[in-house]
């Protein structure tokens, strides 16, 4: 509630905004009729943006006054028939004829994928499209809650920096995110790449649709996407003034606010500025402070201005900013896992040494006492200049893109009440600007297509801090030698690390679509990549006690070391794909992929592990991944109103580039390496039926089987700490070959419905409607290595909501997330340095509340 006024402050400025331009009345006659030529009584007929609406007579006739000029959009509604909105260009005598078609159709989705408006039925790539109405209904408001309605998307965090997005559990390696690895999924919003996943944890604003493109689409984005793409579009700025404002109140002290204003600002330009922000109350109780943490504390805006001269030219400036400041993203401990070292170097031994007990044995309890504040200021925005002009039968875009990412934490990384790591933060800042340009449209009578270049230019500046507390001598003790107990030895002992990362990437692009038989298509693709990185890393360990005996430095260097390398790579390649279509009908589209894909080099800066005490920079740089995919499937409608689609997919993947867990505390929990090679393989299956006007139903099913095909220098898992061989030396790899990949469930579906139907008791455009969507997923490993401990059970979850809506006037609407309670983690993630503790990322409990939507 501390933001409330200022939210509703906000809302209040996006009222003033609204343009109060006054122009001639006009009056438009027409007549409203089904395709049948049969006239409809009552169908409404509105000028979009106002409030200005009169109702057909008995006849099917009306006579409306308008109050703006051209152009502007009519909208037209009747029961039974789908709403539609009918451009007028200029006021005419004569009177208008106005068809409506019957609503007792499934509805086409438009998708733009492939950079132009197709059917989302007639594209040969396997798609999930999720509208901006579902978006705003289920409470999607990011991408963390989207993936509950594509069961091949898989997306963890534990704070925003260390985000990762998958598809088909490719695309980034599961657990801490290291700065010098490139997304394998690629994330775009109205065209603009977001190089940092950090992205996918703020607020949507103003969502339009988002697509989630399965497999390989290199050729036909700017940065390579080598497991699929996130394609969101945003609302654009309308020469039709349209208003938007919406508030929403929940328990554990939810609010939420959203406005958009778009409209004329003069002949050739129009403007659309939009607002959200979210707040709630922390889900976890921290006992040692009497406080909840884990809220959310979100803000962000975009802004657009659009410059159209003419029906061929659309100039697009847009900017938007979003920061997140919350008291969060704490992990509670959700176990202990004996390790193999000796027994005063097990956790409950420490922690009895040191006189302290968990606040809880059980996670979902919801309790922690940590001393370390949890932090996590995330700061995203940037501008883009966007054009479009048509030539010849396509059009021409250039996107022009400069964009910011500043990350601010503070976390407990022992997870406990203790001192051990008194500091733990990574701050980095971000900037990169890029330009793509394309061409996409019909190059001659059976070829469209698309072909462009890509260019980016970033850079990440990385100021880390890690100081140990004091209980940390006792988590770090590696011998029963009483020099540990050295007062002040460890306290304020630390790394303090200074990096940057530099980096270059080019592409050229091309796709198209050749028609080489009326039901017959091959749409080859081809890429060129160049990737430039220059990393530098410089870390110095300083604190604690100051001696000069060398049995006390030499613990300490055991703990924190400095350590310094620079490196650098580049690297081209070619990449290729090429699909086959049939199209017997226009019910039914099989199609046949085979592409290759290839994800950049990587740079380590999140420190190395060490080799007889020196770092082992033949880690600093790691080879780029090569994927050959292949995939097979069709998309059909067996039936009026039905759709069903099935789709088989492989991916065979070379020098996969994983996340590779490490004891050592000068680590950061982790580096990233190479696994020899992966295999991903699956079936997906989706379905939309339209049972009645009033009923429709969607399901989507995904099988995937990733494994490890060879992974011989695996990190050990947790309860392996402090393994030996027979010579009694430390092993710190093992061989992992045949298990399977962490973060992917075998099986993972969704499934969902919506009654809705007509209110008029309320207003002639006013539906009641009961919608649920359900997610399931099967048990999946949390570690990079399988482990006995870090395995997450199989969970569903159930959401609902109800009410009233309508496209313009009021809407009210309950809503319930996860109603059955269900206790369930994202993650598990074990402690710095191995001790066996480890924690979870908990999924949220039950949340409900109410929506109050204003739409005009």
């Amino acid at each position: 509630m501390k933001h409330l006024y200022k939210l509703l402050a906000v809302v209040a400025f996006f009222l003033l905004l609204t343009p109060a331009t006054s122009f001639a009345q006009n009056v438009i006659k027409g007549v409203v009729k089904n395709s049948t030529g049969v006239p409809l009584p009552g169908a409404t007929v509105a000028v979009r943006g106002t409030t200005t609406a009169v109702a057909a007579d008995d006849n099917g006739q009306f006579s409306i006054t308008v109050n703006l000029e051209p152009p502007f959009f009519l909208q037209v509604r009747s029961v039974g028939y789908k709403a539609q909105d009918f451009q007028v260009l200029t006021f005419q005598t004569t009177p208008l004829e106005l068809i409506l078609v019957e609503n007792n159709e499934l509805a086409e989705i438009v998708v733009t994928s492939r950079r132009r408006k197709e059917l989302l039925q007639d594209v040969p790539i396997p798609i999930s499209v999720v509208g901006g109405a579902q978006v705003d209904q289920a409470g999607a408001f990011n991408v963390n809650r989207v993936k509950e309605l594509i069961p091949s998307l898989q997306l963890y965090t534990s704070n925003p920096r260390n985000t990762g997005i998958n598809i088909r559990g490719i695309g980034s390696p599961f657990g801490l995110t290291n700065d010098g690895l490139d997304p394998g999924v690629g994330f775009y919003v109205d065209g603009v790449y977001y190089a940092r996943p950090a992205a996918a944890t703020l607020d949507f604003i103003d969502v339009e649709s988002i697509e989630v493109l399965r497999g390989p689409q290199g050729t036909l984005f700017g940065k390579n996407a080598a497991a699929g793409a996130i394609n969101i579009t945003t609302r654009k700025a309308s020469f039709t003034p349209h208003y938007a404002f919406e508030t929403s109140f929940g328990n554990f002290g939810y609010i939420q606010a959203k406005a958009s204003v778009t409209g004329p600002l003069s002949k050739y330009f129009a403007g659309r500025l939009s607002f959200s922000g979210t707040q709630r109350d922390g889900l976890i109780q921290n006992v040692r402070t009497g406080r909840a943490t884990n809220d959310i504390n979100n803000i962000g805006f975009r802004g657009q201005l659009l410059f159209q001269p003419s029906d061929k030219t659309s100039i697009t400036l847009s900017g938007d900013a979003s920061s997140q400041k919350p008291d969060g993203y704490a992990q509670v401990i959700a176990g202990v896992a004996p390790t193999l070292r000796p027994a005063y170097r097990q956790f409950n031994a420490i922690i009895a040494d040191l006189g302290y007990s968990l606040p809880s044995q059980n996670a979902f309890d919801r309790k922690i006492d940590h001393d370390t504040p949890w932090r996590s200021g995330n700061k995203l925005g940037g501008v883009s200049l966007n054009l479009d002009q048509k030539i010849g039968n396509g059009t021409l875009t250039s996107t022009t893109a400069w964009r910011y990412w500043d990350w601010d934490p503070s976390n407990d990384r022992d997870f406990t009440g203790l001192s051990v790591l008194a500091k733990s933060q990574n701050p980095a800042k971000h900037h990169n600007w890029s330009q793509e340009v394309r061409y996409a449209g019909d190059f001659a009578k059976n070829l469209s297509g698309v072909v462009g270049v890509f260019y980016l230019d970033q850079i990440v500046r990385i100021t880390g801090t890690e100081e140990s507390g004091s209980a940390q001598w006792r988590f770090a003790q590696s011998s029963t030698s009483s020099l540990w107990k050295t007062p002040g030895l460890f306290e304020g002992y630390g790394i303090y690390t200074n990096a940057y990362i530099k980096s270059k990437s080019a592409a050229a692009f091309a796709n198209v679509d050749w028609t080489i038989a009326e039901k017959f298509h091959i749409q080859p693709g081809v890429r060129i990549n160049y990737d430039k990185k220059d990393v530098d890393y410089n870390r110095v360990a300083s604190g604690g006690l100051q001696t000069t005996d060398p049995a006390l430095i030499a613990l300490k260097n055991g703990v924190y070391s400095s350590q310094a390398y620079a490196s650098k790579a580049d690297e081209k390649n070619f990449t290729y794909n090429i699909t086959g279509s049939y199209r017997p009908s226009r019910e039914f589209n099989a199609f046949a992929t085979y592409s290759t894909s290839y994800k950049p080099v990587g740079v380590n800066v999140a420190g190395l592990p060490t080799v007889n005490g020196q770092p082992a920079v033949d880690l600093a740089v790691i080879k780029p991944e090569k994927t050959k995919h292949f995939e097979v499937g069709f998309k059909s409608s067996p039936a009026k109103n039905v759709t069903f689609n099935a789709v088989f997919h492989n991916s065979d993947i070379k020098d996969y580039q994983t996340n590779v867990q490490s004891p050592e505390l000068g680590v950061n929990r982790g580096y990233i390496a190479n696994a020899e090679k992966v295999n991903v393989k699956g079936i997906e299956v989706d379905g939309t039926i339209q049972a009645t006007k009033t009923l429709s139903i969607y399901t989507s099913v995904a099988y995937t089987d990733a494994k490890y095909v060879k992974f011989t220098n695996a990190p050990l898992p947790l309860e392996e700490t402090g393994l030996t061989n027979s010579s009694n030396q430390q092993v710190a790899f093992k061989d992992v070959s045949g298990t399977a990949l962490p973060g992917v469930s075998k099986w993972a579906g969704s499934f969902g419905g919506e009654f809705a139907t007509p209110s008029k008791f309320i207003s002639d455009n006013t539906k009641f409607f009961i919608a649920t969507d359900a997610s399931f997923r099967s048990t999946f490993s949390s570690s990079p290595s399988p482990s006995a401990y870090l395995n997450i059970r199989g969970y569903g979850l159930l959401n609902a909501r109800t009410g009233f809506k309508t496209v313009h006037g009021v809407s009210a609407f309950i809503w319930a997330r996860n109603l059955l309670n269900t206790n369930y983690y994202e993650q598990l993630l074990v402690a710095g340095g191995n001790a066996g503790q480890y924690a979870g990322v908990l999924g949220d409990q039950r949340t409900y509340g109410i929506t109050l939507r204003y739409s005009l």
